[in-house]
C-alpha cells in the first residue's frame, strides 16, 4: 500500500488524511467525497518554487488550472506565490472571483472567443498565449479597442513528442495548437505579431505532452525553443525575454510510475537553457513553467461507498460503488490506472480480487480492474487515490447524478470548498415551454 502526503492507516484500522479519519469525513460529507491534502498541495507548490529559486534564474511558476479549478484552490495558489494558468471564461472568472491577481493570470486556449478576449483585457491579466493567426488579429483589434498594448506569448509545437498516451500528447507536428516549427509557421507568426501594434511578444511557449518520467523531452524542447529564439534574433533583431516549457510532470499513480523529484525535472531545465544561451551568446530569459497535475494529482482521493456486487464464477467479480465516470471519466477516456484501499477496514488482509465498477448505465464505467481487496460488503467506504487532477474537473451529471463535494484537510481540519450538488442544481437551468406546460395540465 502506498500512501501519499500525510495520508496514514490510523489505530482504528481506518485511512485518516490530513488528520482527518476518512470515515468520519464520509458520515458529515457524504459520498462519493473528494478529499485535497492541503499540506502536500502545497508541497509540491514549494517544491516547484524552491528548485527554480535555487537555479538563479528569472522565473514564473504557473499553476495550470485546468487540472481542478475551485475558488479555495486560487486562493491557495496565490498564497503560495504562484501564477495561475487558465484556458476558458469560467477558469478566468473563477480566478478573478477568488481575488487573485489578474496580472498574473496567463490565458490559454486554441478558440479563445471575442467575449473571453474581451473578459481577459478587461481584467487586466498578465499574458496571453496565442494560439493561431486568427487569434493574433482578433487580439490585436480587440486590444486597439480598450486602448491597450498587451503581452504575448506564441505557442508553437516544437516537434518533441514525449513519452505518453497519444491523447494526451500535445508537443508533436500534429496537433490542434500552435504554430508549427518545422515548417516556418511559428517564424511567420512571430514576424506577423511583431507588426501588429498593440501586442508586445514577449517569447514563445511549447508543451510536449503529460505525464513524463524523464528529462530529455525537456530538453530537446529547450534546444528547440531556444534556437528557435537566436533564429528570430538573428533575423528579426528581436530578443525573446521569456520562455514558457509548459508543464507535463509526471506523478505515480501506480506501481511501476517512476516521476522524478521536482529538483530533478528543473535543474535540467535549467541547465539546458544556460548551455544553449550561452553557446549562442542569448541573455538569459525568463523561464515560464506550468505544473498542474504535480501540484494537485497525487494530493486527492475520492471515497465512495460499496453498493452491489456480482460475482461471475471462473470469469471475475463486479463490486459497485456510487460514483464513477461521472466523478472520474479518465479510465474511459484515457485507460487511467488507480490504486485503492478499503478506507474503513485498511488493515484486513486483501485476499479477494475485484473489478470496481460505477453506477453509470454504461459498459464502459469501470474504474478499478483487477483489484485486490479484503473481502468487501455492501457500506465499505473505497478510497482511490490520486484524483486531484482532472477528476473533479472533467466530472458531469451524466445520468443527472450530481456533482460530488470537495474537503481541503489540514491538522485534523475538514474544510467544504465545494458543496455537493442538489436536486434543485441539477433543474437550475431547466425550463418548460409554455406549451408543454398546458399540455401536461390538460393530462
Amino acid at each position: 500500500m502506498f500512501l501519499h502526503g500525510t495520508s496514514k492507516i490510523n489505530s482504528k484500522g481506518h485511512l485518516e488524511i490530513g488528520g482527518c479519519d476518512v470515515t468520519g469525513l464520509a458520515k458529515e460529507f457524504g459520498t462519493p467525497l473528494y478529499i485535497v491534502d492541503e499540506s502536500l498541495v502545497r508541497q509540491r507548490a514549494r517544491e516547484f518554487m524552491d528548485a527554480f529559486r535555487a537555479t538563479g534564474l528569472r522565473h514564473q511558476v504557473a499553476y495550470a488550472s485546468k487540472a481542478f479549478c475551485v475558488m479555495a484552490m486560487c486562493r491557495l495558489v496565490e498564497e503560495e506565490g504562484m501564477s495561475l494558468d487558465v484556458v476558458s471564461d469560467g477558469e478566468l472568472y473563477t480566478a478573478l472571483q477568488a481575488g487573485f491577481p489578474a496580472e498574473r493570470i496567463h490565458f490559454h486556449g486554441n478558440n479563445k472567443t471575442p467575449e473571453e478576449i474581451e473578459m481577459a483585457l478587461e481584467a487586466g491579466i498578465g499574458c496571453f498565449v496565442v494560439d493561431n493567426f486568427n487569434e493574433l488579429h482578433l487580439l490585436n483589434a480587440l486590444a486597439a479597442d480598450h486602448g491597450k498594448r498587451v503581452n504575448i506569448l506564441l505557442r508553437i509545437t516544437p516537434g518533441v513528442e514525449a513519452h505518453t498516451h497519444d491523447y494526451i500528447s500535445t508537443g508533436q507536428q500534429d496537433s490542434k495548437f500552435g504554430f508549427d516549427l518545422g515548417n516556418g509557421t511559428a517564424f511567420q507568426a512571430i514576424e506577423t505579431a511583431l507588426g501588429l501594434p498593440n501586442l508586445k511578444v514577449l517569447g514563445v511557449h511549447s508543451h510536449i505532452g503529460s505525464q513524463i518520467f524523464e528529462v530529455e523531452g525537456f530538453r530537446m524542447a529547450v534546444e528547440k525553443v531556444s534556437g528557435f529564439a537566436v533564429d528570430i534574433r538573428d533575423k528579426l533583431n528581436y530578443t525573446f525575454t521569456v520562455l514558457n516549457l509548459g508543464g507535463g510532470f509526471g506523478i505515480r499513480y501506480v506501481e511501476g510510475d517512476q516521476p522524478l523529484p521536482v529538483g530533478v525535472y528543473v535543474q535540467a531545465i535549467a541547465d539546458a537553457v544556460r548551455s544553449t544561451c550561452e553557446n549562442a551568446n542569448f541573455p538569459l530569459p525568463e523561464i515560464w513553467i506550468e505544473p498542474g497535475r504535480s501540484i494537485v494529482g497525487d494530493a486527492g482521493t475520492t471515497l465512495y461507498t460499496v453498493g452491489t456486487s456480482k460475482d461471475i464464477p471462473g470469469v471475475r467479480k463486479y463490486i459497485a460503488v456510487d460514483g464513477g465516470m461521472t466523478d472520474n471519466p479518465r479510465p474511459a477516456l484515457y485507460e487511467s490506472k488507480y490504486e485503492a484501499v478499503l478506507a474503513n477496514r485498511a488493515n484486513d488482509r486483501p485476499d479477494d480480487l475485484v473489478s470496481v465498477a460505477g453506477k453509470c448505465c454504461e459498459s464502459g464505467d469501470m474504474l478499478i480492474w483487477d483489484l485486490n481487496l479484503p473481502a468487501v460488503q455492501s457500506g465499505d467506504l473505497l478510497a482511490v487515490f490520486c484524483t486531484g487532477a482532472y477528476n473533479y474537473a472533467m466530472a458531469s451529471n451524466y445520468n443527472r447524478i450530481r456533482r460530488p463535494a470537495v474537503v481541503f484537510v489540514k491538522d485534523g481540519q475538514a474544510d467544504l470548498v465545494v458543496a455537493r450538488e442538489t436536486y434543485d442544481n441539477i433543474i437550475g437551468n431547466d425550463l418548460i415551454p409554455q406549451r408543454l406546460r398546458k399540455q401536461a395540465v390538460a393530462k
